[in-house]
């Protein structure tokens, strides 16, 4: 970005979350919060969030996986389940502006962390809870994760080829949907509290929000009865809409979605009579006939490079790309400019991870945190929001009611990981 941009704090500066989320949907949604300026604080159990120890690429003591969705924030590790911790947490929701969470629906309640309770002593709080299913419904107490409601809400069904099975996306859909409909809802409940002084219960589920993306499949088959089947490398739609293999082994794909487009693909394929051709004349007669099209236009790609494709066809105004792989994506000039691939670093650790992509015209990003360690920020985050003594720290974590309880000791750096200790 251009070093003139003024910096930033971010729009969310000054406001308190306390994070009691674990694993992606919950991470990703306070990272974001994070990233935008956010004061976060994660409370951990003392095990730690269980993705510090996914393989396999590990920085420091840490996993990539966990590192990926937990910049920005300070951590904290609180024994739950006993009533000191519990009585603890309490606290630091009263403390805070707004409150996140991804436990299974119920589970908070028994530990003694009930929404209703906390907001009797904060009427402006807001609560975010992000479950598989919802707070209600006859599903609410069923686990679930990315995959099952991928499967659940009929998008998986809508993805691999058409003649193959169906394929979890390889992007965590479910998951990271949940999180920014869960920013979504949260903000706009911390909006409404400016005004009226009550905040809210927002009850984010991951499979409404995959149901809400079915986005035009779904209203397609809600007024047809048609059920859509495997989209494949194309659109069920535009028949130009696709992807096609060239001649180095590239996919390369293609836009063409208006007619002016469909005339200048036919003459970047030096098959202007195409244009003329009754059975591809406009789109509604080129969608009939699309299996005949394909005939016609795949050998045409084979004959040159996926590099030579792509810069005819941007030449002729009809969007194209090659399919990258990440690591030709994460090297991309435009992806580099705008930040997108973040250098974090700590005292003895640096990584990169990719970035945020919320941007303001005119100010530089904040600057971000390196993704802290199990239970690092304990002094800090009690003294500061609570008040605590040293003493008092001191005793709550000689009882075990914060602190770690596993090794922190840190992994040798894992092969091909580019994220290493210092």
């Amino acid at each position: 970005m251009s070093s003139e941009l003024r910096s930033s704090l971010g729009p969310l500066a000054g406001l308190k979350v306390l994070d009691l989320t674990q694993f992606l949907s919950g991470p990703y949604a306070t990272q974001i919060l994070g990233d935008l300026g956010a004061e976060v604080v994660k409370v951990e159990p003392p095990e730690g969030d269980m993705t510090r120890q996914l393989p396999p690429y590990f920085v420091g003591a840490d996993s990539a996986y966990y590192h990926c969705v937990n910049r920005n924030k300070r951590s904290l590790a609180v024994d739950l389940k006993s009533e000191e911790g519990s009585a603890l947490v309490r606290d630091l929701a009263v403390a805070s502006d707004v409150v996140v969470e991804n436990f299974r629906p119920g589970v908070l309640d028994r530990l003694g962390l009930r929404y209703a309770d906390i907001a009797a002593n904060k009427r402006s709080l807001v609560w975010c809870s992000i479950s598989g299913f919802g707070q209600s419904g006859p599903y609410r107490d069923r686990p679930a994760y990315d995959m099952i409601v991928q499967a659940m809400s009929g998008g998986m069904s809508l993805t691999g080829e058409a003649d193959g099975h169906p394929v979890r996306s390889g992007i965590p859909l479910g998951d990271l949907a949940a999180g920014m409909y869960g920013v979504i809802g949260l903000l706009a409940a911390l909006l409404d509290a400016r005004r009226t002084g009550h905040g809210r219960h927002v009850d984010i589920a991951m499979l409404d929000c995959q149901i809400s993306m079915l986005s035009y499949q779904g209203a397609y088959h809600l007024v047809s009865g048609h059920v859509p089947g495997r989209q494949g490398r194309g659109h069920d739609s535009i028949p130009t809409y696709r992807a096609f293999t060239c001649g180095d082994g590239a996919d390369v794909v293609i836009t063409a979605n208006t007619e002016r487009m469909w005339q200048s693909l036919c003459g970047v394929l030096r098959r202007s009579d195409l244009a003329g051709d009754e059975r591809f004349v406009v789109n509604e007669i080129r969608f009939r006939n699309r299996i005949e099209l394909w005939a016609v236009i795949e050998p045409i790609f084979l004959t040159r490079s996926s590099v030579e494709w792509v810069e005819a066809l941007r030449a002729a105004e009809i969007p194209a790309a090659v399919v990258n792989t990440l690591d030709r994506s994460l090297s991309d000039d435009q992806v580099l400019y705008r930040n997108m691939v973040l250098d974090l670093s700590s005292p003895d650790q640096r990584l990169r991870v990719p970035g945020n992509p919320v941007k303001y015209v005119g100010e530089s990003e904040i600057a971000h945190r390196f993704p802290p360690g199990l239970g690092t920020d304990e002094d800090e985050v009690l003294s500061t929001l609570l008040g605590f003594s040293a003493e008092k720290i001191g005793t709550l974590r000689r009882t075990g009611i914060i602190g770690p309880r596993r090794d922190r000791t840190e992994r040798p750096a894992s092969a091909g990981s580019r994220g290493v200790a210092k």
